[in-house]
């Protein structure tokens, strides 16, 4: 059997870049049960209230769900237990300092496959206001316009 090589993406947290401005992200490995990788295998995870949280200089992540694997037995997970990501120590002691300022958190951005091992890319990021949000939005929806308008002006130049 061939070795999977490349980046398959299994989930992503789209509201997290949304909800936060992101300062800096990481990749991390993750440690799972066999039916853990079988479900992920499935395409099947949800990223969106997942958090990462660093104790004892070692990183968990919180609340990322994967579902029960379906041909699982008693050996079976659960689907929102804490899981821990393999970092580097310089990694974690400076995710240690950054998190100590008021505001920053770290978030999973993306969940994947990498030459066949899971990875987590974990962002670490700082809460935007509602305001924020607002104009993020706004930018983009004029930048979408100004996009659209450009494109009009050279349809109608070819022609």
């Amino acid at each position: 059997m061939a070795k999977e090589t490349g980046r398959k993406i299994i989930a992503q947290n789209k509201k997290a870049r949304h909800d936060y401005l992101i300062l800096d992200t990481y990749e991390a490995g993750l440690v799972l049960t066999g039916t853990e990788v079988k479900s992920l295998r499935m395409g099947r995870a949800s990223l969106v209230d997942g958090f990462a949280q660093l104790d004892d200089g070692e990183a968990w992540l919180h609340n990322v769900h994967i579902p029960e694997y379906t041909q699982g037995t008693w050996t079976n997970h659960s689907a929102r237990r804490k899981r821990k990501m393999l970092l580097h120590r310089a990694e974690i002691e400076k995710l240690v300092h950054k998190t100590q300022e008021t505001g920053h958190t770290i978030v999973p951005l993306v969940l994947y496959f990498k030459d066949g091992r899971v990875k987590v890319e974990i962002a670490l990021a700082k809460g935007k206001k509602e305001y924020d949000k607002r104009q993020t939005l706004r930018e983009k929806q004029d930048r979408r316009e100004s996009d659209r308008a450009v494109s009009a002006a050279r349809r109608r130049q070819r022609s």
